[in-house]
């Protein structure tokens, strides 16, 4: 009954949000009792936020004007069929190619040190499959945090991003620095990063310690170690602190978003090269998503669980458009830049078909 209920939301064009936890065996749904579209900037309340990457109208499921409802167990048994992918053309191509240029350029003449970005790309899908989608997303991707978002005055998001933007527990956070990117080779033993990768992770760890500073105490960090996410390898580092009196959630989650392994660094003026050159609007890609003040899966308050929205799609009735980008540093090679957006594209195209 638990898809039926979600069918029958999208039937009377009703908002909702359906959600899969990193490794956890439980789907949560939020159903908006009307089609109302709540923000919350304040980020005050419990309940579960969608925030696109510019602005501050986080559109706002509360758990007091939703019917939550949960399922447990997430062993599905969709089938895959290969998806016809067509490489881009070389219109799209040129223009990413130049994009990274100017990048670059912009980076040698010291208007940022490094940024992220991203190409649109449109493929065939329906929006009607969409429960069909959602759920071969939580069978390829355990590990990730699977989503599908809809609002009749938004559109449908779905995802699986591998990336936790800001975990808190009472006083006590933690969060990731992710960045750096390979292609996963089966029986692989040995991963070896370049500079380059090095320099970008270190990069987002370096913006995370100064940006919560002022907010916290105590910051501690791991050392740096390689993760997989799908078809792809991360460099991953873990922080945590203790959040200082009087702070609040908007003032933590503001404080880092949009992180540099989204953005760039300094997020002000990598931002303002973005929003100038990429050719179109990043909507909620790269923005933020997740439960706050609460966490639904457990009933515990005073948690808050926020994630990264990157690996997403935008489905539209016949049609998704991809978000894929990849970070820029001074030592970038266009080139090998476009095939790393080549090789992201698979997250999502892989259950399309």
């Amino acid at each position: 009954m638990f898809f039926e209920s979600i069918q029958s939301q999208y039937d009377k064009k009703l908002p909702f949000i359906i959600y899969n936890k990193p490794d956890s065996k439980k789907i949560i749904a939020f159903l908006s009792f009307n089609d109302e579209l709540i923000y919350n900037d304040k980020l005050e309340k419990k309940g579960f936020v969608f925030a696109p990457f510019e602005g501050n109208d986080f559109v706002f499921f509360d758990e007091n004007t939703s019917e939550i409802i949960k399922k447990n167990g997430i062993d599905f048994n969709e089938s895959f069929s290969t998806f016809e992918d067509i490489l881009p053309s070389e219109k799209v191509k040129n223009f990413h190619l130049n994009l990274v240029k100017s990048g670059v350029v912009a980076i040698e003449n010291n208007e940022f040190l490094k940024i992220v970005l991203a190409r649109k790309e449109t493929v065939k899908a329906s929006q009607t499959n969409f429960i069909i989608y959602f759920k071969k997303l939580i069978q390829l991707y355990k590990s990730a945090f699977c989503y599908c978002f809809y609002h009749p005055k938004i559109g449908m998001w779905l995802g699986a991003t591998p990336e936790q933007l800001v975990k808190i527990d009472n006083n006590n956070i933690s969060t990731v620095s992710l960045a750096g990117t390979q292609l996963f080779i089966n029986n692989q033993e040995d991963v070896v990063w370049g500079g380059k990768e090095k320099e970008e992770q270190l990069f987002v760890t370096q913006f995370i310690e100064s940006s919560l500073k002022p907010y916290v105490s105590n910051i501690s960090k791991s050392k740096p170690y390689t993760v997989q996410a799908g078809n792809l390898l991360h460099i991953k580092t873990d922080l945590s602190a203790e959040i200082k009196p009087d702070v609040s959630l908007s003032d933590v989650i503001l404080a880092l978003h949009p992180t540099p392994a989204l953005c760039g660094l300094p997020k002000k003026e990598a931002k303002r090269f973005i929003i100038k050159n990429e050719g179109y609007d990043r909507k909620f890609y790269s923005g933020f998503l997740g439960e706050i003040n609460k966490d639904f899966e457990n009933n515990e308050d005073c948690k808050t669980d926020i994630f990264v929205n990157l690996r997403c799609m935008e489905l539209e009735e016949n049609k998704a458009n991809l978000f894929i980008g990849g970070g820029i540093t001074k030592d970038s090679i266009p080139e090998k830049e476009f095939i790393e957006t080549i090789n992201k594209s698979q997250t999502i195209k892989k259950i399309l078909k």
